[in-house]
Parts: structure tokens; sequence; C-alpha cells
């Protein structure tokens, strides 16, 4: 009978007992499918007396996780705890120093820590595989690093926190305002501990710097990454923009300029009829662009306990094949460390302002956007009852720069109402 794979498992939340379950329940089909069993040594978790629905009989428990990784029954030390240092990073640098190969969803470590892990492991000659910390159950490292490994990427962009997702297609569909949806998902349960992680695009954010990693060649720079949440996106945004053909997604875009690695986490308008504009509810969907593949387009349920299982259990498996990738596609030591792009590339902007309704308020607005050099591609002015007059415009292609020249100088103008709002508009 062929070796079997040990597997120990630090985690026994939703994740985690997804995983126990495929092991327990699958037991056969891993086996034929790798060539060998795949079993769990032990577990490790906060309390062993909660009820998780499926049974722990039959494995060793540790209190501490760093114990977990050191033990000698232990070949694949599976993370599953979460938080970017505390516990997890002290028990995968045990798993690593104890030869154990490293399988993890922990986005926020690797997105901090990425790069001194993976030198640790490939210097240790062991891996770490972290397909379940992006996306969900959708294969989008898998596909980076192995599916494309011949192609030079050129883009990588997606929607990928479905918290954000929910919240902004519900307002759509409900006529709902953001309060209303932040609280209807907290009752779900979509939140983060810290909701700020998703609704301020933090987690997503994570996500987005591990594929600019794998993508561009690039040491993992969480820091470079600019976030904007969707907080300030109002109901109003929602409608005018659905007015002028688009939606409202929170985008996530990293790509290759000649003043370096653009990477930015923010609400963007998107064409309403594209695949991005019809994604739904709590679904991911990441597009990857490459200079032969072109375009290509992976969608599919990006948390829950079910899909985040099955992409834990993909690592699993190609370990028990004897697959073995570096930790972001090529050796951590071959990896740049890239210039984070001074400004985004140009593109065309939604602005949304309330002016005081009197005579030469457009106007005004209109000189501070040309003096600045924005043009302005078309207007409209809605109908109003009170004092205010709600003014769309969307601009030509513009950098970045010269837009926030003219929204300053339009804040010091004696018209507004409120303050302006500005989203990028995505050609997707």
């Amino acid at each position: 009978m062929s070796t079997p794979l040990r597997l120990g498992i630090a985690g026994l939340g939703t994740v985690g007992t997804g995983v126990v379950r495929i092991v327990r329940q699958k037991a056969s089909l891993l086996e034929a499918r790798t060539g060998r069993p795949v079993v769990i040594s032990a577990v490790s978790a906060r309390s062993r007396d909660k009820d998780r629905g499926v049974s722990l009989a039959g494995y060793a428990w540790e209190d501490d996780p760093v114990a977990l990784a050191r033990r000698a029954d232990v070949d694949v030390f599976v993370e599953l705890m979460g938080g970017s240092d505390g516990p997890a990073k002290a028990a995968t640098e045990a798993a690593i120093a104890a030869g154990k190969d490293v399988v993890t969803a922990n986005k926020a470590m690797l997105a901090h820590h990425g790069q001194a892990l993976a030198l640790a492991a490939e210097a240790a000659g062991r891996v770490i595989r972290f397909e379940a910390a992006v996306a969900g159950g959708i294969p989008v490292v898998k596909a980076l690093t192995e599916g494309l490994a011949g192609n030079e990427i050129t883009r990588v962009m997606g929607v990928m926190n479905g918290t954000c997702n929910y919240i902004l297609t519900r307002m759509q569909a409900t006529g709902q305002g953001y309060n209303a949806l932040f609280e209807e998902a907290a009752r779900l349960g979509y939140l983060e501990a810290d909701p700020n992680l998703d609704v301020g695009g933090i987690d997503a954010g994570h996500k987005l710097a591990l594929l600019a990693a794998i993508a561009f060649g690039c040491q993992v720079d969480f820091d470079a990454v600019s976030l904007e949440g969707i907080q300030s996106i109002t109901l109003d945004d929602i409608r005018r923009a659905a007015d002028m053909g688009y939606r409202i997604k929170l985008l996530g875009v990293a790509q290759m300029t000649g003043r370096g690695l653009e990477s930015r986490m923010s609400p963007c308008l998107v064409p309403a009829g594209s695949p991005i504009g019809q994604l739904e509810g709590g679904t991911n969907m990441v597009v990857l662009e490459g200079d032969s593949v072109e375009q290509i387009v992976l969608r599919g349920p990006g948390a829950g306990m079910g899909p985040t299982a099955s992409a834990v259990m993909a690592d699993v498996i190609d370990i028990a094949r004897g697959t073995r990738l570096s930790t972001f596609g090529q050796p951590a030591a071959t990896l740049t460390r890239c210039t984070p792009a001074s400004c985004a590339t140009p593109a065309p902007y939604y602005l949304r302002m309330a002016l005081v309704d009197k005579p030469g308020a457009l106007a005004k607005v209109a000189t501070c956007l040309g003096e600045a050099g924005v043009s302005i591609d078309r207007m409209r002015q809605y109908q109003h009852e009170e004092s205010a007059a709600p003014v769309l415009i969307v601009t030509h292609k513009t950098n970045r720069e010269a837009l926030d020249t003219a929204l300053a100088a339009i804040r010091r103008l004696d018209v507004l109402a409120e303050a302006p709002v500005a989203l990028r508009i995505e050609q997707v």
C-alpha cells in the first residue's frame, strides 16, 4: 500500500470543517486520484467541545497550533486559522522549519509576509500552496501558475469580495440604501468580524496583491495596493449609473505600466452588459489577460464551506501527487521589487455632485474641469424639487491627477451643496 499523506489541520471553522468532511467522505476518490491515501493525523482549534457537525474521532488534538505544526506524524500543515500575524504566522513558520509543506487559505498572512515565507519554504525544499486564499472555489492561482504560465500577463482584474458585490447588487435590485444592506449582510453572516476588511476593500486588496505577485513576477506588496471601499456609494449612484448603462462594482485591477505596477481596489463603473457588470450576489469573477491567450473569465463562488474547502483540497491533492511549484509561480529569490505606479492609467470618470440652484453654477464647474485639462463627454441634470440640483458628468479619458486638481478647485466654489463623488469607468 502507498504511503498516506498525513494532514494536520489548524482551524476548525467553516472551511476547516469542510476539509474534514471531504477527507472523511471522499477517501476513495482522493486515493484514486492521487495514488495514495489522504488522511488526517491531528487537528487544532480554540475549542474542543464545540459541535461542528462532523466527527473528529481518531484525530489527535493539539491546543497549540505550533505543536501541531511540529508533529512527526504530519506531512502537510493546513493553516485555516486566519490573521496576518499571531498563531497563524508562528505555526506556519514552525511547520516550514520542521520540514512540512503548507496549505493555507490565509490571504492576509501571505499579503503581508508572503515573500519571507516563500523564501523560507523554498530554502527548506518545502511548498506553500494557497488556492483557497483567493476567490474561494475559483482556481485562479492554478490558472496563473500553470495554465497561463506561457503567457506574459497584461492585466488581472476582478470582483474578489462577495460581500461587497452582494450589497451593491442588492441595492440595485431592492432600492434599499447602503446602510440597510450592510445590516442585512451582517445578519446573514457575510461580514468579517471587522467589517471594514470587507466593505473597505482590504480583504479584496489582499487577494489582488497575491495575484499581482504571480502575474508580474513581483514580490507581494500589499502596501502598494491603492484601496477605496464602497461606503460612499449611494442609491442615487446605483440608479444614475444604470441610467447611463453602467453597474457599480468593487473592482480590483493590476497591470504593469511604463510607470510601474498599477494595483488598485476601488468602486468603478463597468458596462452593464459585460460579464462583470452582470455578476450578481456573492459570486466572484476574475478576468485574466495574456499576450497569447488574450482574455479568459473565471466565475464562481468566492466563499463558503464547500467552495473554499474544495480549493484547499486541490492544493492537498497536488502535493499528494508530487506536484511541487514555487509559491508565487517562480523561485522567490527571482521575484523583483516592483515600483508602484505613481498614478492610474487614464480613464473616463463618472462625477456626481449636487449644485446650488442658481445661475452660472454649472458653468463654474465646467470651467474648473476645463482649466485642469478634463474634457466633458456628456452631462445630465436631473429634475429636482429642493434647492440642490443633482448633476452627473462623464468625462473623456483623463488621469486622476488632473481630475483631483479639478475637484479641488470645484470644492472651493460657492456652488456645491455637498461634496462631489468621482468613480472611475473601467473598460472590461
